[in-house]
């Protein structure tokens, strides 16, 4: 059978990874050439201690493979200590044998299909947090990231199967809620969403579950299989949908 992906959204760290076990059930069916993405706020690169040890070491003995583009609830000083190597065509950052994090403004072939990443997003809670300890600067992409990303698209003529990110951009994230505000995040998205061909994009962020539209996913604990089928189209399938999401940016 071909690598199986599929896609979740924010797993906020040891608070709230052991729901894979429910969600997620279909993993030991799995191998390593099969992929669980996280889109965004894995938590789990936050700390050196016995708790997110445990948890990235559980997810090490998975038959899957990890991966998650970055959110903007993670330890950015930690992610940006390790080894970056090359990984499918773009680069990650290995956090251990099953578990790499997708950096952004790369291009990934996975499982026989491209994959733009981007990660980051706005804090609206970081005038309570702490520098450098519970909220990083680094969590809106700078403008040496965006400038990356921008020329990775002109790299493949603007074309992509799939688009992993953390937040919207601005036009989706208007139609989620109206309240919310826009950032040089969310407007360099809507800038790359109006220029793009792409089939599917998919985001956190928001704690929320549901098609905005025909091409655009918000994922929190559903979990979504990308299904090739014989016409050459996928398929985007739920194989897990959550009976109890509360929406609600955070």
């Amino acid at each position: 059978m071909a690598n199986r992906v599929f896609i979740t959204g924010d797993v906020h760290g040891p608070s709230e990874i052991g729901r894979l076990a429910k969600t997620f059930a279909l993993g030991r069916e799995l191998d390593k050439d099969d992929y669980l993405i996280i889109c965004g706020d894995f938590g789990l690169v936050w700390a050196d201690c016995s708790e997110y040890n445990y948890w990235l070491r559980w997810l090490d003995k998975k038959p899957f493979t990890t991966l998650f583009v970055d959110g903007n609830h993670e330890n950015f000083d930690m992610l940006e200590s390790m080894e970056v190597e090359g990984w499918r065509g773009g680069l990650v950052h290995r956090v251990n044998d099953s578990v790499l994090h997708l950096m952004r403004g790369q291009l990934f072939d996975i499982a026989g299909r491209s994959f733009f990443c981007l990660g980051g997003a706005r804090s609206v809670d970081k005038a309570r947090r702490t520098p450098h300890k519970s909220w990083w600067p680094q969590e809106i992409p700078s403008v040496e990231e965006r400038s990356a990303a921008w020329a990775a698209l002109e790299s493949c003529g603007w074309k992509v199967d799939y688009v992993l990110t953390h937040c919207a951009a601005s036009n989706v994230q208007h139609r989620l809620n109206p309240t919310y505000e826009n950032d040089e995040l969310t407007r360099f998205l809507f800038e790359v969403e109006c220029r793009l061909d792409y089939r599917h994009w998919f985001f956190g962020h928001c704690h929320e579950d549901r098609d905005i539209d025909e091409r655009q996913t918000v994922v929190f604990k559903d979990v979504i299989e990308i299904v090739p089928s014989a016409a050459g189209d996928d398929e985007i399938r739920r194989v897990y949908a959550d009976p109890n999401t509360a929406a609600g940016l955070r």
